[in-house]
């Protein structure tokens, strides 16, 4: 295959072509920048920068000095007061932009700080991803040098006193590079990315698709599907390829894609290379650099500093809270197979930052990492351990054997007598008998997870599935204000969240 005949900047083209050199040095030159950077920052010379740099073990001494954080505690001791405009406290300058997360569970919005020098680090990985297209096999020279259908959050970011705050996605695509912006390669371009209505957004995509030669789609699995299914829809066709007959590539993160793959794959005329990435508010943290590689490549040479917690009962309550002085390692300590929570020190002022997923080390040489799900969101009612990672798989192996798509699920842990039991709530519009549906998941993930298929003679009593139409997920995201952009379905119910599902399926029922 060729390689891209694209012209960078000379900033950027320098940075793409940065040394290999071993991880725990990439990491300690990455963590060594940040310091120098923020040392007379609020917070740098709090926790003592100058005196870090000195040190002959950097990385130590950094762990020693610095305390760790979760969102609460960053954001009331430090953060709120660069909200307020108050400049250099975590980083130097004021914070322009703030990226809108509320995960996937919790109610109220955080304010995460993006700065000019993140949006630049997340542009140069994007292009060390694209970069290492030209090493896959097999995949049409075609598609290169097409339009990107980045289906994100709107451009148009709400005004606070000093700052700009909206979806991570509308904040990058509002500061996608001009001369991508030049190539004519950005779709939907700048005025249909600018419009906040998610309906009247897939509208004008939909309206717009035939003017387009598609190579590339980007964004959420859930959210492209429908838009998918609404050209189809519109424009009488078999599969998408019909009018897009360059689409070869569909960049995805965010959310596991096997759950998606089988209805995914109704909508395409041929297959298609996926090809996963690891971009959080936060930053962007890792991306597929080979063609069938099972993990992601961390970026560990491109400003985000990575620390490893052991996602175990010495770390983390019972709730996925992490203990305030927890065992942190870095990259060339972890171990494989065994699952981390993930913390970050990055150019936008995050510190020793816990951004609540868990991951597993599945290529030690080549610092490659799988998502294995977030510290809040798995199930362990009475030790049955039911991992995101654990659910997905599951999901995928009953889609297989039943040959059905099931788009969207989540899983709640409910009173069973004295006892406890799962409950699945599937979205699938195929005919499925919820009963072998629900011997099906229990069967697999027995066969994956020991603990689970001990529980499952004691104390964990049973599983109860209910299927709904995938219209009921949607409608309930909508109900909540999250739909498109980065808004995602949660794995697994708990507390208010949970209420407030289970008040929406009852409103459904009585109407």
């Amino acid at each position: 295959m060729g390689y891209i005949d694209i012209k960078l900047p000379k900033s950027i083209a320098k940075a793409l072509n940065l040394p290999i050199s071993d991880p725990r040095r990439q990491q300690l030159k990455v963590l060594k920048k940040l310091l120098r950077k923020a040392r007379f920052t609020e917070f740098g010379q709090a926790y003592k920068f100058d005196e870090i740099l000195l040190s002959r073990h950097l990385g130590k001494k950094f762990q020693q000095l610095v305390p760790t954080y979760d969102y609460s505690k960053i954001y009331a001791q430090w953060w709120h007061k660069a909200k307020d405009g108050v400049p250099d406290v975590c980083w130097p300058g004021v914070i322009k932009y703030f990226a809108l997360s509320s995960g996937t569970s919790e109610a109220a919005s955080k304010y995460i700080p993006i700065t000019k020098e993140l949006i630049r680090s997340n542009t140069i990985t994007s292009f060390k991803q694209l970069l290492s297209l030209a090493k896959y096999e097999d995949v049409p020279r075609s598609a290169i040098g097409k339009g990107w259908m980045i289906l994100g959050g709107s451009t148009q970011l709400q005004k606070g006193a000093t700052y700009y705050a909206g979806d991570l996605s509308g904040i990058q695509q509002k500061n996608i590079p001009f001369w991508f912006q030049g190539l004519g390669l950005y779709k939907p371009g700048k005025k249909i990315a600018k419009e906040k209505d998610w309906s009247k957004k897939i509208e004008e995509i939909v309206d717009n698709a035939p003017n387009w030669d598609i190579g590339f789609i980007v964004g959420v699995p859930a959210w492209l599907q429908i838009c998918m299914e609404k050209i189809i829809e519109r424009y009488k066709l078999k599969n998408i390829h019909e009018i897009w007959p360059n689409l070869a590539f569909y960049v995805h993160g965010g959310v596991a894609m096997e759950p998606y793959k089988k209805g995914f794959e109704k909508l395409l005329g041929k297959p298609i290379t996926y090809i996963e990435t690891y971009l959080a508010s936060e930053g962007f943290l890792a991306y597929q650099n080979r063609q069938d590689a099972t993990g992601m490549h961390l970026a560990l040479n491109n400003n985000i500093f990575f620390e490893f917690v052991p996602f175990d009962d010495n770390n983390f309550d019972a709730d996925g809270n992490m203990v305030d002085d927890p065992e942190t390692f870095m990259i060339h300590e972890i171990e494989e197979n065994k699952d981390y929570s993930i913390l970050i020190s990055t150019n936008a002022g995050t510190w020793r930052y816990a951004i609540g997923d868990t991951v597993r080390l599945v290529d030690k040489e080549k610092s490659e990492i799988i998502i294995t799900g977030r510290t809040k969101h798995f199930l362990s009612l009475v030790g049955e351990h039911l991992s995101v990672d654990n659910m997905n798989k599951a999901i995928e192996m009953v889609s297989e054997d039943l040959n059905i798509s099931i788009p969207e699920f989540t899983v709640a842990g409910v009173p069973h007598g004295l006892f406890f039991a799962h409950q699945w709530y599937i979205a699938s519009d195929d005919n499925v008998d919820p009963n072998d549906l629900r011997k099906r998941i229990d069967e697999k993930i027995k066969e994956l997870n020991d603990d689970y298929e001990v529980e499952r003679k004691h104390a964990l009593k049973d599983v109860y599935v209910t299927v709904l139409p995938e219209q009921t997920f949607m409608d309930f995201m909508k109900s909540k204000g999250k739909m498109g952009g980065q808004h995602k379905f949660p794995r697994v119910l708990k507390g208010k969240m949970l209420e407030e599902w289970q008040k929406f399926l009852q409103g459904q029922m009585v109407s």
